[in-house]
């Protein structure tokens, strides 16, 4: 089967139809199944976007993103500050 991404907003508006068929008594591998994703995507999706709305989702997402960012910032910044600190020594 061909790997799919979803959107967050795809995910949540799955999850949603999820809990629907669930209470309607339909087991989890029914469930799975009739949204075409394996279980543990499922599972996956449950724990990362169990109780947000779209909008938090697209929020998270965004703060994931600038996070990444500012992570590459600072190992981009410590590692001019080690190359400076190595050239004031003058033992190159």
């Amino acid at each position: 089967m061909a790997r799919k991404r979803f959107t967050a907003e795809q995910i949540i508006t799955k999850l949603r139809e999820a809990e629907v068929l669930l209470s309607k008594g339909r087991n989890i591998g029914e469930v799975c199944r009739q949204l075409d994703v394996s279980e543990n995507t499922y599972y996956r999706w449950r724990k990362e976007y169990g109780g947000l709305d779209t909008k938090q989702a697209k929020r998270l997402k965004e703060l994931e993103k600038e996070n990444a960012r500012l992570k590459k910032l600072v190992a981009d910044q410590a590692l001019d500050n080690a190359i400076l600190r190595e050239a004031a020594k003058g033992d190159f």
